[in-house]
């Protein structure tokens, strides 16, 4: 079983460096073919700015799950660092799972407020006509995500950025 969930584990990890490989490429190249388009050939290309606003959703989105993944989300390491009770860096790792827990159970309901209000009152960007859901589901993606690695953190007890030990990609 164990097995099982590192496999999902790995092929969420790939996934997510993918995710944020292609959109950091798109992000990069709309605004540099924007800012191209505009100041050397005068022209104004509409739906740049929507396209690259997706890839930035999705991009930020995919970043905060890759470092939801690795416990980095809420990293002030003096405190751990000045621990020496596993006793105490345990429950020092407990806490901060249970304050990450509140964040992204709050994330999680702002997102899913989100998607009820999209879902009635469907809105499209002006120039691609876009439907605004596209770059919005990132932000559902990424609160379900981050509260299930929060809900992995606390039942494992693991890692909550522990600074004596260092993960391996």
């Amino acid at each position: 079983m164990q097995n099982f969930f590192q496999a999902i584990d790995n092929w969420t990890a790939r996934l997510l460096h993918l995710i944020v490989i292609v959109a950091s490429i798109a992000v990069a190249g709309l605004v540099f073919f924007q800012v191209i388009s505009r100041y050397v050939f005068e022209w104004s290309i509409i739906g740049l700015d929507e396209l690259s606003l997706l890839a930035a959703m999705w991009l930020y989105m995919a970043g905060a799950l890759i470092a939801s993944r690795r416990s980095e989300h809420l990293v002030v390491d003096f405190l751990p660092q000045k621990l020496r009770s596993p006793l105490l860096l345990k429950i020092h790792q407990r806490v901060i799972a249970l304050i990450m827990l509140g964040t992204t159970l709050f994330f999680l309901f702002l997102g899913w407020k989100l998607l009820k209000f999209a879902l009635r009152l469907p809105q499209y960007t002006e120039g691609l006509d876009m439907p605004q859901l596209a770059s919005q589901s990132a932000i559902l993606v990424a609160a379900v995500g981050c509260t299930l690695y929060v809900v992995r953190d606390l039942i494992t007890g693991n890692p909550c950025h522990n600074p004596k030990e260092k993960e391996e990609d």
